[in-house]
């Protein structure tokens, strides 16, 4: 591990020399991959000092010890040494988990997908539910929302919406929801009071930049046609909606959301850039599945993630059987806490890992 650091100690110090290099200063796209670089290095290179820091008084301590003869002297060496030592294990522990591999999408933006599941009419009320928790818990991170398409039902749910969410560090939080998530509950229209059981996919795909996915125009199907739901005469004069076919893959993204046809274009392309990554990245992961081990889970569509049961008000995530009882709360977006042991327990994962 301390060979390791040392690596990332010499390249951190190249990068602080290159950065004020004339020549790097006028190559502004080279000086901002030289930051970032460097940026993303920075805490890593703090702890490591303080290390080295803590280890040098820790070394002279020891070296003092073996000449001094006064008892008190002695005593006081022994304590810092034993000091010492402690707060070497401590931020050991903490350099472990930065040397973990950070998931390159964690940055970025996401599109998420809902579909309505199993359950008909009562699946569908649920995946707008799971959307509504969405943009609220999106909102108490002060994130932005952006619908790209929805299909609605007569009775207020939704067979499949797909939206954006912008902000800092949004992969980073959503991206242990994908999978199917489970609602347990009696619903309105049950006269006979049956606990019924639906579900609802949900796919969060990180946004990606045109330099990591390209797409061939002669690959693509791009029709319009007249957008469907709420506009009046808009809807019969105006053909804004996008519909557009990745003819190798076979995937299909649907835009009505904007009266511009150009702008639904846009938010189509977009769309299909996420699909396409995840769809050739899960394909890559698939191959060397090996590789997936240590993950609570991140992509497989078919995997029961979560249960939500309403009558024992309690919402269980099964990968790390944590349970909560505040259902009430968690389906308006106070999913934080969720969120936060699903990163917790995936980097325990990767280091318990890392270490094997």
């Amino acid at each position: 591990m301390l060979s390791k650091l040392e690596g990332i100690l010499s390249r951190y110090e190249k990068l602080t020399e290159l950065l004020s290099d004339g020549a790097t200063l006028s190559d502004m796209e080279e000086w901002k991959k030289l930051s970032k670089e460097r940026a993303d290095m920075e805490e890593t290179v703090e702890k490591y000092l303080e290390y080295k820091k803590v280890d040098k008084q820790k070394t002279d301590a020891e070296e003092l010890l073996k000449t001094e003869t006064d008892p008190e002297m002695k005593e006081l060496l022994t304590e810092e040494v034993l000091s010492c030592k402690k707060q070497l294990e401590g931020i050991t522990d903490e350099l472990k988990l930065l040397l973990i591999p950070k998931d390159p999408n964690d940055d970025k933006n996401v599109i998420l997908e809902i579909r309505a599941g199993a359950g008909g009419e009562e699946a569908a009320l649920f995946a707008y539910e799971l959307y509504r928790m969405y943009v609220k818990y999106a909102e108490r991170n002060r994130w932005k929302t952006e619908e790209i398409d929805s299909n609605n039902t007569e009775l207020g749910g939704i067979k499949e919406v797909t939206f954006s969410v912008s902000g800092k560090g949004v992969y980073s939080k959503l991206k242990f929801e994908s999978g199917v998530h489970r609602v347990q509950r009696v619903p309105e229209t049950e006269s006979q009071g049956r606990i019924h059981t639906s579900t609802a996919t949900v796919a969060v795909l990180p946004e990606v930049e045109d330099i990591e996915v390209n797409i061939d125009e002669k690959d693509l199907i791009i029709e319009t046609c007249r957008s469907s739901g709420a506009g009046g005469q808009h809807i019969n004069k105006t053909e804004s909606c996008i519909r557009m076919v990745h003819i190798p893959t076979g995937i299909v993204v649907n835009c009505q959301d904007e009266r511009s046809q150009i702008k639904n274009r846009e938010k189509a392309m977009r769309v299909m850039k996420s699909r396409l990554y995840d769809y050739y990245n899960t394909k890559y992961q698939n191959e060397y599945s090996q590789n997936r081990k240590n993950q609570v889970g991140t992509g497989d569509r078919s995997e029961k993630i979560r249960t939500y049961n309403f009558p024992q008000d309690r919402v269980t995530d099964h990968r790390i059987g944590k349970t909560l009882h505040n259902l009430e709360n968690f389906i308006m977006g106070d999913i934080g806490e969720m969120v936060e042991a699903l990163q917790i327990a995936d980097r325990e994962a990767k280091l318990s890992g890392a270490e094997e």
